[in-house]
C-alpha cells in the first residue's frame, strides 16, 4: 500500500489541476475545515477528472484504516505532566483535530516496554500515525515507528540532524533575543537556568544565552548556567543557588516560564526586588506569565501554531507516506511586561 501503478494520478497533479497547493488536496480529502467552497469543488472536480484515489481511502475500504492518531507524550518523570506545556499542546493538538473524523488518544511511553508496546499497537492498525512530545536525546521511539512505516510528527527535535518530520520553534533565536533584551536594560551579569540538557530544546536555549552574550563581548561565567528540569521547584532551587553563590546577578533568563516563576519566588524570599535589582525573563508565554508578581517578561513560542501545524503534517503524511520528511521552525516573539 502506498505506491501508486505507473500512470495513477497523484496528489500533485491534483493540485495542479485545481490550481491549489497540495496541502489544500490533502485537507479537502480529509474533509478538513478551513477550506472555501469553491476550493472544496475545485479540488473535488480535479479528483473526480483524473481518477484519483487517495491512499487514506484506499485504506479505508481495505479496513486498515483507524481513523484515530495518538499524541504521545515521552518524558519519564511523571511531575512533568502538571506543567502548562503539556496541557497547552494537547489543547491546541485537539482544537485542530476538531473538524476532521480522527479521534486523538493520548498516550504516555516512559519505559522500553512501553515503547515496544505502543509500536506493537500501532502496527496492528488501531492508529494512522502518531505525534511525539517531549522527547529526549537517546529516545529511539522515533526510529521504531519509522521503521515500521507508521507517519510520525515530532514536536521538537532529538538534535541538530534530526531526520522525521518535526514542528520547533526557534529556541536558539528566541532565547538570544531575550539576553540581548537584559543587555539593552544594562545588565551585565546574567545568569540561565537551563531545561534538561538531554533535551535538544534546552540545548538551543542555552546557546541563544551564550551567542547573546558573545555578540555584545559580555561577560559569562560557568558558575552562573545551572541546569533545571522545567519545572517551578527546580527553578526555585536553582535561582537560591544563584543567589548564594553569585550574589552579583543581575539579570536572570529562565528557559521556561515555570522556571521563571520558581526563581521568582526565591528572590522574593531573599528580598531581591524584581526588576530593580534583579530582571528575570522566561520562555514559552503560558498563561502563568500574566498571574506572577510582576508580571512576566517571556519569550512567545506558538502553541497554537504548532498543534495545528503537527496535525497538518501527520495528516499529510497519512495520505502520502511517502512524501519527504519535512521540518518546520516557527518564530518566537518577547512579551514584554513588569519582570524585564
Amino acid at each position: 500500500m502506498g505506491r501508486r501503478r505507473p500512470g495513477t494520478p497523484t496528489l500533485e497533479e491534483v493540485a495542479a489541476l485545481a490550481g491549489v497547493g497540495r496541502g489544500t488536496v490533502s485537507r479537502v480529502i480529509n474533509d478538513a475545515a478551513g477550506v472555501r467552497d469553491s476550493t472544496r469543488r475545485a479540488v473535488q472536480r480535479a479528483i473526480a477528472e483524473l481518477g484519483y484515489v487517495p491512499n487514506l481511502a484506499a485504506r479505508s475500504l481495505a479496513g486498515r484504516r483507524a481513523d484515530a492518531v495518538a499524541l504521545v507524550m515521552t518524558e519519564p518523570d511523571w511531575r512533568q505532566f502538571g506543567e502548562p506545556f503539556f496541557s497547552e499542546i494537547v489543547r491546541s493538538v485537539g482544537d485542530a483535530l476538531t473538524d476532521t473524523k480522527v479521534q486523538l488518544l493520548l498516550t504516555l511511553v516512559r519505559t522500553d516496554a512501553e515503547r515496544q508496546r505502543l509500536v506493537e499497537y500501532a502496527r496492528g492498525g488501531r492508529v494512522d500515525g502518531v505525534m511525539l512530545m517531549s522527547v529526549h536525546a537517546e529516545d529511539a521511539l522515533p526510529d521504531m515507528l519509522a521503521e515500521v512505516g507508521l507517519p510520525t510528527v515530532l514536536l521538537g527535535r532529538r538534535s541538530g540532524e534530526e531526520s522525521v518530520t518535526y514542528v520547533d520553534a526557534d529556541n536558539t533565536g528566541g532565547a538570544r533575543g531575550a539576553v540581548a533584551h537584559l543587555l539593552g536594560l544594562g545588565r551585565r551579569s546574567i545568569a540561565t537556568i537551563t531545561g534538561p540538557l538531554d533535551m535538544y530544546v534546552a540545548q538551543c536555549r542555552l546557546r541563544g544565552y551564550r551567542e547573546a552574550l558573545e555578540r555584545a563581548g559580555a561577560e559569562s561565567r560557568p558558575a552562573w548556567t545551572v541546569e533545571g528540569d522545567f519545572s517551578a521547584d527546580s527553578g526555585r532551587r536553582a535561582m537560591a543557588g544563584l543567589i548564594e553563590r553569585a550574589p552579583e546577578i543581575d539579570g536572570v533568563f529562565a528557559a521556561s516560564d515555570t522556571m521563571a516563576a520558581g526563581a521568582l519566588d526565591a528572590l522574593r524570599a531573599a528580598g531581591r526586588r524584581v526588576p530593580e535589582d534583579v530582571a528575570v525573563i522566561g520562555f514559552d508565554d503560558f498563561p502563568l506569565a500574566q498571574h506572577t508578581d510582576p508580571k512576566l517578561t517571556t519569550v512567545r513560542q506558538p502553541l497554537e501554531e504548532i498543534g495545528r501545524t503537527m496535525v497538518r503534517l501527520l495528516l499529510e503524511e497519512m495520505e502520502e507516506p511517502e512524501v519527504a520528511w519535512r521540518h518546520v521552525i516557527l518564530r518566537t516573539e518577547l512579551v514584554l511586561r513588569g519582570s524585564a
